[in-house]
């Protein structure tokens, strides 16, 4: 990987591991929908801003319905599932299962658009599995309704995230390409426009009491839309642009470290055992599911062995 996107994939995994903070901070005062629905208004208006500043022109090419379903799936419907685990999920678990994301990508590339099966990436899943399975199990809270519904939440999310891959390549890289600024930004509107209805519904029924929200809400959610997601998505994007969404993916084993980081060091949360084999199960699957193979020399014996 060459040293800038070695440099954008460190800030990237920094920002995105603090998401999980900010949510955590926000989503319990705010509730799900809001949160999800400021967090990508905020992007958007975020990535205007810098489009602005940078003197980007607003060109889509043809390609913003495309952009807007894009964010549908990769901003929308997995911004919302991370805030309502949230409420119940200590940042730095909802960080680790994040991980899982090129594992949805293997399951959903297997059954959906005809990608090979090889036993290190059919290993792999099973190995991640196993991975959540122990950090639902055997962390420091009890395995309750509420805290399995906040681990499908998030791989609700991931399995968006590993769909979101496939048709980037599919409606945008195979069709030509698109600025990644403009990607970004056509998928914060697509998000914003399909949570605004939710959002403004809950308004309505449950209107907030500015007074018991705090400043630092508040805080969290301005670094959650400007910092983690407008400024965060350009570096995906280009990310993506650069060096192919594999290698773009591999942002998924810097999150976990980033994500126990911030919520251990500002929230207090405890670190324990459970973060360590789980996670290092979930490490261990994105090492096999992500690593290149070898190919095989016509008419030679192969050892099996891959790099």
């Amino acid at each position: 990987m060459h040293p800038a996107s070695l440099a954008r994939l460190i800030a990237l995994a920094a920002l995105w591991g603090g998401s999980f903070l900010f949510m955590r901070i926000a989503a319990p005062a705010l509730d799900a929908v809001p949160t999800a629905f400021g967090r990508v208004l905020l992007g958007a208006l975020g990535l205007l801003g810098l489009a602005a500043i940078m003197r980007i022109p607003l060109r889509f090419q043809g390609k913003f319905p495309a952009a807007l379903a894009l964010g549908v799936i990769n901003s929308g419907i997995p911004f919302l599932m991370y805030a309502f685990a949230a409420k119940v999920l200590p940042a730095g678990y909802s960080a680790i299962l994040n991980a899982t994301t090129p594992l949805m990508g293997i399951l959903i590339g297997v059954t959906a658009f005809g990608e090979r099966l090889t036993a290190g990436k059919g290993g792999g899943v099973l190995v991640g599995l196993a991975g959540v399975a122990i950090l639902t199990r055997t962390g420091p809270f009890e395995a309750t309704n509420a805290l399995i519904s906040g681990v499908l939440a998030c791989l609700v999310a991931t399995a968006c995230y590993g769909l979101a891959g496939f048709l980037t390549k599919r409606w945008i890289s195979q069709r030509g390409g698109l600025d990644s600024r403009m990607v970004a930004l056509g998928s914060q509107i697509g998000a914003t426009l399909l949570l605004l209805p939710f959002a403004g519904w809950q308004m309505v029924a449950h209107p907030p009491e500015p007074g018991h929200i705090g400043g630092d809400v508040w805080i969290a959610m301005l670094a959650l839309g400007l910092a983690c997601t407008s400024f965060a998505y350009m570096l995906y994007f280009r990310l993506i642009a650069d060096e192919g969404p594999m290698k773009a993916l591999t942002v998924t084993f810097l999150i976990p470290p980033f994500g126990v980081l911030w919520g251990w060091r500002v929230l207090g949360e405890a670190v324990t055992a459970a973060h360590a084999a789980g996670g290092g199960l979930i490490a261990l699957s994105l090492w096999l599911v992500l690593r290149p193979e070898t190919a095989r020399p016509a008419g030679k014996a192969t050892t099996g062995e891959t790099s």
